[in-house]
C-alpha cells in the first residue's frame, strides 16, 4: 500500500463537483462510485486509488498519513485546523459562503450570544475576535431551526444561495470566510513521495485554471 497514492475524497456535494474535476486532470475511477458500496477505489493510474469518506473525516486521513492527499472543503479545514497539512491547491468548486444568520430584522445582541453551528472552533475564534462574548452551541443540522425555536440568537453556516434563510424568516449577517473547495497534502508525503505527488498536483493545477473563463483586454 506505501507504494501507492491514496486521494482521499469528501462524500456529497463536493464529490459531484471533484469527479468532473479528477476526469480534466486524467484520473478516473475504474467503476461508478455512485453505484457501488465500497470505500476504496482503482483509478486508470495503477498508482493511484480513491477513498470515499465524510469530510468532516478528509484532514484527519490526510493529517495522520492514512492517505497522501485528500480534498475538502476551506470551511471543514478551518474547523479542524491545518496542523500536518500542505494546502498547495484551491479547485475553485463548490464556493460558497460562511456567515452569521439571525431572524429577520432582529436586533443582534452586541455583548452576549448564544451561536448555534457545526463550527465550533470557527465560531468561537470569529466571536472572540469581534469582542463578543458566545456561547456556542453545537448542533449537526437543521441550524436554521435554533433560532425559531428559541435556542439560539444567530446560527454560524454555509450559505449558497440562501433560499432555506429566507423560507425560514432568516437572513444574513456577517460575512467571515469566501469557501471553496481545497488539495491538501499530507507534509510527510510530500517530502517522502515528492517525486509522485508533484506531476499529480501539476495536473490538478492545469485542470484548475483551464476552466477558469479566457480574460479578454
Amino acid at each position: 500500500m506505501s507504494k501507492q497514492l491514496i486521494l482521499a475524497l469528501s462524500k456529497g456535494r463536493i464529490l459531484n463537483e471533484t469527479l468532473p474535476l479528477l476526469a480534466d486532470a486524467g484520473i478516473r475511477p475504474v467503476e461508478d462510485l455512485g453505484k457501488s458500496r465500497k470505500l476504496l477505489f482503482d483509478t486508470n493510474l495503477s498508482d493511484v486509488k480513491l477513498v470515499v469518506i465524510r469530510a468532516t473525516d478528509v484532514p484527519t486521513y490526510v493529517q495522520l498519513g492514512a492517505a497522501d492527499l485528500g480534498i475538502a472543503g476551506k470551511d471543514v479545514l478551518l474547523e479542524h485546523g491545518a496542523e500536518g497539512l500542505y494546502e498547495p491547491l484551491d479547485l475553485e468548486i463548490a464556493r460558497c459562503k460562511l456567515m452569521t444568520a439571525g431572524l429577520k430584522g432582529a436586533e443582534p445582541a452586541r455583548a452576549r450570544r448564544r451561536v448555534a453551528t457545526k463550527f465550533v472552533n470557527v465560531a468561537r475564534r470569529y466571536y472572540a475576535e469581534q469582542g463578543i462574548q458566545a456561547e456556542v452551541i453545537k448542533l449537526y443540522g437543521a441550524m436554521e431551526l435554533a433560532p425559531l425555536m428559541n435556542l439560539a440568537d444567530e446560527i454560524v453556516d454555509i450559505v449558497d444561495t440562501g433560499n432555506t434563510l429566507r423560507a425560514n424568516g432568516m437572513e444574513p449577517r456577517e460575512m467571515m470566510a469566501d469557501i471553496s473547495t481545497r488539495l491538501v497534502v499530507n507534509q510527510a508525503a510530500m517530502t517522502i513521495k515528492h517525486d509522485r505527488l508533484k506531476p499529480l498536483i501539476a495536473r490538478l493545477r492545469e485542470a484548475v485554471a483551464a476552466r477558469r473563463p479566457a480574460q479578454t483586454g
